[in-house]
This record gives structure tokens, C-alpha cells and sequence, in this order.
């Protein structure tokens, strides 16, 4: 291919992803641009258990997503592979990880929750990997539904920059079309065919006052983004579409301002208007930074150009076992790849073999021979291959790797009958594989298999997996907290360890300070020992026996966090085994100073926040204070409060039917980490 219909092949490709809170909506997004651009010949409803992205048993019966789809189709002559995300908080991972490797996203809101807390998880994460973003208010056929004040949480929440583009028209039930403030014209959906066929309409008299008032707000808002747009609005000159289109697309490229539209999904309204804005505003993989890396030889930042003549680089995103065969999905930031080549995985200094090349569309593939920058795909024939490794042929680059999160709930795991004991075990690892938030350990001491995960619903979904996708009956014990340890005071420490080996007597000796740090921050070791001083090149060894000691507590076995240590001095016998007898005598000297320095519990502290009508305000509020919640805020709109707290997740099993049967069904909430915190009565 010539470079330049490889240039226009890359200008022409949008990898965005549909991000939001739980039930704003997303899905059935996603489901209406499949058909809308004949990827599907019939539109999936999540209510009915037949979307299209949600192929899971468990997505159809529960009708939520659990895990990224991805799926690709075409829009005016433009490639966009799209993954459709979770918005429950327990598979946050599946957003992190697919963030990372997305050029763009679509932030969906709902018309009448606007900004809700996995929204601002969402946003947050966007703006970790400098993710550009477009927003479409959805839900705006509901009643309560007010789209301004979306906009304005937007603002409140994110501290944004909104750039509204169009304005509706009718309101909660009498809601029937947009106005296109950059056109100046109504856009309305025919109803006969699912909202395929769209027209545009004359502004109604009733909004024209409106539409020209926001349309004068959009251009007053592009001329402080654009130095040449702002000359020709202050001459009063007509600026036309194609200026307005451009302004848009490198300011939100810039994330400078985020683009703003709005409809109905479930009533097919608004979706072909929002492809038009994914591919006029949202990056290419060349409209965006080349992608950053260390070289793993000498340590130095590199960069690989987003060109088919660049040498091969990937980050491998997702892990699925699949009927025994292991996919991976694989971003392709640079160069391109063929069935039957040799890729070499950074992370793990070895080669692997491409046996398969798949182009995914949710749960079918389609097999394919090469894939070039820009592609996400799946491969077979990675067998060590994992989430967050990067892969190159030749020169070797480690990519930003994807953050996991650490498990704060635990059950213990059984089968039901002895021969599966095997089985199950392997299962477990295969799902750990596939999910890095789901971590298996075996107790020796106890005879069990503990797992642990992001919450109840996450390891429900997974022990429901091992029954119904494995085939293997088990015993789920009661969910367990998962604490941490730390101290509450400063001590000083000095100790020593001796090991004779053939007679002589080896030794190395530390004298450290180990006090309390601050919370969330981990394990900080710094150091007092000069350049000069004998034990300088051992400091490593010292560190890795603390950081090792800190993984088993000294209360109950929990790790220990939020500890400062300062090595002062150490000493060794011989230089053959310094680094043995460093490591060993800063090992139990960090354990002896933790037993001496009044270890606590630390319990995992969840962000709650309950929205409910304000008749029930009363017992919610006071079932929380029985749960030792702290409450953070109060915020009432007309009919419903939405109340904000800390809670110790140790008191929080079983609240989802607590607060049901408190609000007659009509109360809801969403819980997250926060943070680790010190355990009351300790």
C-alpha cells in the first residue's frame, strides 16, 4: 500500500469506546449503531436479554455488562472499532484496560441521573490516559429528564468545558427531535422504521428564540478556543460549517472542550447525529500523540510513530479462555503483523508464534491474515502472552502497562464433590488469567481455596461462571473483607542475622526506623547509608526482605501498608553473602519493629452514595449510622435526595436488600473503593 492510502486508511479509522454509570444507557447505544449502520439486521434491547454487545448468559439474564465487547463497523467511509464497557463498579477494570488502548470516548449520561459516581470513575480514568471525549445526554424521553442540568453537573463535577451542539425539542414525554445548532435546523426520527430514516426540519417557532441564543453561546465559546475564529466572529463575518467543524475537532482532539448532543436510544432517536460527531471530532491514530515507551536495554524513552514502515509494537489489553484456546486482544500501535510470524513479548524476554488473527464482532470472529496499525484484534498462539504486556519484532519498547486494582472481598471455594478438586483449581487460574482483579490463593494451614475480588457481585458472577460455563458444583463460603495492616507508633530497630555455612559464621546486621506513613500510600523506604559506606551496593537487598516482610502481617496475616522505613546503618561480615545476610536481618527486623510498633486492622472504606425520595431520607440516613458510616453530604432535588457517605465495607453485606425493603424498592446506590482506613475497636 502507498503511503498515502495508508495515510487516508489511518485518517479514516476512530477506536472509541461507550463509557458510563450503570443504566444510563450505553448498550442499547451501542445496539442502535450496529443496526443504524448495518452491522445487525435487528436492534438487541438489553430489558429483553437480546443485545448484541451483552453475549454473556449473565449479561441477558442480569441486563448489565460485565465485560468490554468489541465489534467493528462503517460510517461515511470511516472504520470505527467500538468497545462497549461495564458500568457497574465491580468490572472497572474492564474500563481501565480498555481506555488505555482507545483513541476516543463516547461518555454517555443519563437525561435524569447526569453525572453519577461511576460516571466520574469513567471521567477520571479518560483523563488518566488523556482519553478526548464526546458526551451524548441520553434518556431524555424520561420523565424528570432536564438536559441542561446534565450540562451543568458536567461543569460542577469535571470542571469541563462543554461545547453544546444541539438542544431538544419537547420535553420528558413530549420529546421528539434535536435541534443542530451548527446547521440551524430540527432533526426528527420516523418512527415506521426504528428511526433508521431522519429528516431535517425547519426550527419550530417555540425554540427559535432558544436555538439562536445557544448558537451564539457555541460560537462565543469556539472564538476563545481559536485565534482565527475569534477574528472573523468579532467582524461579524458568516463563519461556515466547515471552520465550526474544525475548531471542534482539534479542541476536543486537545481536550480543550468536550462536544455535547443528546436523544432517546431506546427510542431510536439521536444515534446517527453522534457517528457523525464520533468520526468530525474524535482523534485517528495519527491525530493523536506517537505512543511512549521505555526501552528495557538502556532505560530511555522511546516513541513509535503510528506507520505500517515502523517497526511491529502492541499492547496486549485482554486475556479471553475461550473453549481451551487462549485469545488475546491486542491494540497495534505501530508496523503490521501476519498468521505464522514471530512476535517477541517485552515483559517476558521470549518469543511467541501468531498462529490466528481475528477481527472481532462481540462473540463471532472473523478470521483474517494481517492486521496494521490502528487494528485491535484477537490472536491465538500467545500462550504466555498477558494483560498489560507489550510486543514488538524487533526493537524492543515497554508500554505504559494498565493499572489493576486491588481485591477488597473474599470467599472461600469448594467443590461440591472431591474428583473436581483438580478441576476447579485450573479453572480458577484461567479465570485469574483472563481477570487480574480475581486472585486465587490457597490456604495450606486451612485445607482451602480463597478468591478474591472487586465485590459481591464480581465474584458472584464468577462462581455462577464455574457452574454454568465449566460444568463443576461448588460451595461458596461466606464473602470475607480482605484488611491490611499498619502501626500507630515509631520505633527504632536494630538486629542481626547469622548463618554459619562450613563452619563460618556469616553476618549481616541492620539498624532501621519504622513509623507510621500516610494512608494510601504503601511501603516508603529511604535510606541514610552514603555512596561511600560498604553496604551502598546492598541497599536493593535490604529493601526487597522489607517489601517481602510487608506481605504476610504480624496481626492476622494481612499485608502491611503505610509504613515509613529509614535505613540508617547496616554492616556485613563477608561480601560473598552480604547480599543473603542483608536481606534476611532486614526481613526480621522489619517484622520485630512491626510487633513493637502497636499494629492495627486497616478496613477497606467504600464511597457510597444513595439516591432515594425524600419520604424515606429518615430510615436511610439512620440504617447508615448504624453502620458506622460517615456521611459526607446531603443533596436534595425535589423529590429525591442524593446522600453521599464513607462506609466500612466489614458492615455493608447485604445492603442492596436492606435498602430495598427500607424504601419499598425505591431507593438505589452504588459502592467503590475509596480507601483503606483504620478499623473501629480495632
Amino acid at each position: 500500500m502507498s503511503m498515502k492510502k495508508e495515510l487516508l486508511r489511518l485518517k479514516r479509522i476512530r477506536n472509541i469506546g461507550i463509557a458510563a454509570h450503570i443504566d444510563a444507557g450505553k448498550t442499547t447505544v451501542t445496539e442502535r449503531i450496529l443496526f443504524y449502520t448495518g452491522r445487525t439486521h435487528r436492534i438487541g434491547e438489553v430489558h429483553e436479554g437480546t443485545a448484541t454487545m451483552d453475549y454473556l448468559p449473565q449479561e441477558q439474564e442480569r441486563g448489565i455488562t460485565i465485560t468490554s465487547a468489541v465489534t467493528t463497523y462503517y460510517w461515511k467511509d470511516h472504520e470505527i472499532q467500538i468497545i462497549d464497557t461495564p458500568g457497574h463498579v465491580d468490572f472497572t477494570i474492564e474500563v481501565e484496560r480498555s481506555l488505555r488502548v482507545l483513541d476516543g470516548v463516547v461518555a454517555v449520561f443519563c437525561g435524569v441521573g447526569g453525572v453519577e459516581p461511576q460516571s466520574e470513575t469513567v471521567w477520571h480514568q479518560a483523563d488518566k490516559y488523556r482519553v478526548p471525549r464526546i458526551a451524548f445526554i441520553n434518556k431524555l424521553d424520561r420523565i424528570g429528564a432536564n438536559y441542561f442540568n446534565v450540562v451543568d453537573m458536567m461543569v460542577d463535577k469535571f470542571a469541563t468545558n462543554p461545547i453544546i451542539l444541539q438542544i431538544p425539542m419537547g420535553e420528558e414525554d413530549g420529546f421528539f427531535g434535536m435541534i443542530d445548532l451548527i446547521k440551524m435546523q430540527g432533526i426528527v426520527w420516523e418512527e415506521e422504521d426504528m428511526g433508521a430514516t431522519y429528516r431535517y426540519i425547519n426550527i419550530p417557532d417555540i425554540y427559535k428564540k432558544s436555538a439562536h441564543e445557544y448558537r451564539e453561546r457555541l460560537l462565543e465559546k469556539l472564538s476563545l478556543l481559536d485565534d482565527t475564529f475569534m477574528e472573523l466572529y468579532l467582524g461579524g463575518a458568516e463563519i461556515d460549517e466547515e471552520l465550526i467543524h474544525k475548531v471542534i475537532r482539534e479542541n476536543t482532539i486537545a481536550m480543550r472542550c468536550v462536544p455535547v448532543i443528546g436523544g432517546a436510544a431506546l427510542r431510536n432517536k439521536g444515534i446517527q447525529p453522534l457517528l457523525d460527531a464520533i468520526v468530525n471530532y474524535l482523534p485517528s491514530p495519527i491525530d493523536i500523540p506517537p505512543v511512549k515507551g521505555k526501552n528495557p536495554d538502556t532505560g530511555y524513552e522511546e516513541i513509535r510513530e503510528p506507520k505500517n514502515t515502523e517497526d511491529f509494537s502492541a499492547l496486549a489489553f485482554k486475556v479471553v479462555m475461550d473453549e481451551g484456546r487462549k485469545l488475546v486482544y491486542i491494540r497495534i500501535y505501530s508496523g503490521e503483523i501476519k498468521v505464522g510470524d514471530d512476535v517477541f513479548n517485552v515483559n517476558l524476554n521470549k518469543k511467541e508464534k501468531i498462529s490466528r488473527i481475528y477481527r472481532i464482532h462481540a462473540n463471532h470472529r472473523e478470521r483474517i491474515d494481517e492486521a496494521s496499525t490502528g487494528a485491535i484484534v484477537g490472536i491465538v498462539g500467545l500462550k504466555d502472552t498477558s494483560t498489560g504486556h507489550s510486543l514488538v519484532k524487533t526493537r524492543p519498547i515497554l508500554l505504559e502497562p494498565i493499572d489493576i486494582y486491588q481485591p477488597v472481598i473474599s470467599i472461600a471455594i469448594e467443590p461440591k464433590r472431591n474428583v473436581d478438586q483438580e478441576k476447579l483449581l485450573l479453572v480458577l487460574k484461567r479465570i485469574s488469567e483472563e481477570d487480574l482483579t480475581f486472585v486465587l490463593k490457597t490456604d495450606e494451614d486451612a485445607y482451602q481455596t480463597i478468591v478474591s475480588g472487586m465485590g459481591e457481585l464480581h465474584l458472584d458472577v464468577i462462581a455462577r461462571r464455574i457452574k454454568d460455563d465449566f460444568g463443576i458444583d461448588i460451595h461458596v463460603g461466606k464473602p470475607q473483607v480482605v484488611y491490611k495492616e499498619t502501626i500507630e507508633k515509631q520505633v527504632h530497630i536494630e538486629h542481626s542475622f547469622e548463618k554459619t555455612i562450613n563452619n563460618i559464621n556469616y553476618k549481616g546486621y541492620v539498624s532501621i526506623d519504622v513509623s507510621p506513613g500516610i494512608r494510601g500510600e504503601g511501603i516508603k523506604i529511604t535510606s541514610q547509608i552514603s555512596e561511600e559506606h560498604p553496604a551502598y551496593p546492598y541497599l536493593q537487598a535490604i529493601e526487597e526482605g522489607i517489601l517481602e516482610a510487608s506481605n504476610i502481617g504480624v496481626l492476622k496475616g494481612f499485608p502491611i501498608t503505610d509504613i515509613e522505613v529509614l535505613v540508617k546503618d547496616a554492616s556485613f561480615s563477608s561480601p560473598e553473602f552480604a547480599r543473603l545476610t542483608l536481606k534476611m536481618a532486614a526481613y526480621e527486623a522489619f517484622r520485630k519493629g512491626c510487633v513493637d510498633a502497636s499494629p492495627v486492622l486497616l478496613v477497606p472504606i467504600m464511597s457510597l452514595t444513595v439516591t432515594t425520595p425524600n419520604e424515606f431520607l429518615g430510615d436511610i440516613i439512620s440504617d447508615l449510622n448504624a453502620r458506622k458510616c460517615q456521611i459526607l453530604s446531603i443533596i436534595t432535588k425535589e423529590k429525591i435526595t442524593v446522600l453521599n457517605a464513607h462506609a466500612p465495607l466489614t458492615n455493608m453485606f447485604g445492603y442492596s436488600t436492606d435498602v430495598r425493603s427500607l424504601s419499598q424498592g425505591r431507593a438505589s446506590f452504588t459502592m467503590f473503593f475509596s480507601h483503606y482506613d483504620r478499623i473501629e475497636n480495632g
